[in-house]
Formats: C-alpha cells, structure tokens, sequence
C-alpha cells in the first residue's frame, strides 16, 4: 500500500506502512504509519492500541486550525506513559513532516514522549513561509505539499512525526470543529471508541 496520494513528491511505496482505523465518537479516521522511520513511536502507538489503551479517552485539547490532541488517561494534557515504562527519545526524519493530517507525538520538551499524541488540523500555510522553508532546506516535495495543503512545519523536528491521515478528513473538520472552554477542551468530550490496527 502506497500513500502517495497524501504524500506528493515523497516516495513511500517501498517501505512497510501500517494501516489503522480510530473510530470516534464523530466518525472513524483512517491512517498509516511509517515504522522505517519511526520505529519506537509506532511500536508504542500500536501496542497501546491493540491493547485497548487509548479505548474511551478524550480528545482534550483541540484548537481549530492548528490540531487536536488525544491519549492521555487523566484527560489533562499532564497524564499518560509509553509501553517502555519511561518516555523515549525523538524520532526524527528528511521523510516525514507536519503536513495536515500528520499523526506526531506530543510531548513536553526534547525526548519526553509518552501516550499523547496530535493530528494537524492546519489547512493552509502563510505564504510568507515558503522562502523560510527553502531557506531552512526543507525537499522541494515537502514544500510544494505545505503550501498546497497547509501544516504546521514549526513543529517539525521538535515532535515525532509518525503517521498520517488518509481518509476521514472530514471527521478531523468535525472534531476540530467542537466548542472548546477553557484550556481548549470541548465541552462535550469527543471519545476515541477504538482503534484498530491492520498489519500486512
């Protein structure tokens, strides 16, 4: 299975990619992630699914435009662990970028991830970037898909990118959507009911 509808200009058709489904209480989002690259993060993110870690916890912070946040227990943002016992160093990579729709890992500061997790919301860039990007060295392909599509590049190399969405972007605008409080919580919890993890 190849995503380079998604990912235009980088070839991910050789590598293993893993599938999954998270069904919420809004809808199902589909997604693929990228364990050639990533290794420790999909490995964490897959056992916690298949063990039904993530099953019932909230979205906790979601900010229109930006993205919405989920896999913590305690529903804080302060909460959660990874399968290692102790939070496990970044994971970054020339292949892999906050583009809408990216799966990354949320964190504290360098090397602290745990069971959090974000999926980009942003739906388009500032033009004003493109040349910090060339300037910055960011691949052609990688550029062209920021400005076509929007993302959030800031982030890039300061979380672990390691998967992206490939369907059920429409229930992404939907969760993005919700009335927030404070904190950026929704008022009414959006659920993840589920994952559901296809290997092979």
């Amino acid at each position: 299975m190849t995503n380079s509808n998604v990912l235009p200009q980088i070839d991910h058709s050789h590598e293993v990619i893993i599938r999954l489904d998270m069904n919420t209480s809004k809808g199902t989002i589909s997604l693929v992630l990228f364990p050639e690259h990533a290794p420790k993060a999909v490995e964490n993110f897959v056992t916690h699914s298949e063990n039904g870690y993530y099953n019932g916890l909230t979205f906790h912070r979601v900010i229109k435009g930006f993205m919405i946040q989920g896999g913590d227990p305690m529903g804080t943002g302060m909460g959660g662990e990874s399968i290692y016992g102790h939070p496990f160093e970044d994971e970054f990579s020339l292949q892999l970028f906050h583009f809408r729709g990216a799966l990354s890992m949320a964190n504290s500061g360098p090397n602290t991830n745990g069971s959090q997790f974000f999926i980009v919301h942003s739906d388009e860039l500032n033009p004003q970037f493109k040349s910090q990007l060339e300037q910055a060295g960011f691949p052609q392909g990688a550029i062209d898909e920021y400005i076509e599509q929007g993302g959030t590049p800031w982030l890039d190399h300061r979380h672990t990118v390691f998967g992206q969405v490939i369907d059920g972007f429409d229930v992404l605008d939907a969760i993005a959507n919700v009335q927030v409080g404070p904190n950026d919580k929704p008022v009414e919890p959006v659920t993840i009911i589920s994952i559901t993890v296809h290997k092979g």
